[in-house]
């Protein structure tokens, strides 16, 4: 089995951190941008794309500053089975910027960063920035 890249992208945002963080958090607002339907269930999360649904849990979830989800079905490094979102801002400027973490294997890498910067693309002209 290839190995896993953990890809670190990050974002500027221009919104709140408490906009954008019930974005990432609730199955509302990620059904808004990242996947075509979420299901929840205390703290499971069950992600929709199509005809294929995956199942994640949510961790080190801290009100408008980080939410990571674990993937539970898959038989991954636990290191490497999750994705987290992590929010920022500049205590100068205000700017608020969006760190995405991920796992990508190493051939599709390229594919994953893309993917992410279409969902964030999405998410960005929801939230009008």
């Amino acid at each position: 089995m290839a190995g896993k890249t953990k890809l670190q992208l990050e974002y500027m945002m221009n919104c709140s951190p408490k906009v954008l963080f019930n974005r990432l958090s609730t199955a509302s607002g990620l059904t808004e941008w990242f996947a075509d339907d979420v299901r929840v269930k205390g703290n499971m999360f069950t992600f929709v794309w199509g005809d294929t649904d995956q199942l994640a849990e949510k961790k080190n979830h801290r009100e408008n500053k980080t939410v990571r989800f674990e993937w539970v079905d898959e038989d991954l490094d636990k290191d490497e089975a999750y994705f987290e979102f992590g929010i920022t801002q500049d205590d100068l400027t205000n700017d608020v910027s969006l760190l995405v973490i991920d796992f990508a294997d190493n051939d599709e890498a390229k594919q994953t960063i893309e993917l992410w910067n279409s969902q964030i693309l999405k998410l960005k002209q929801l939230l009008g920035s």
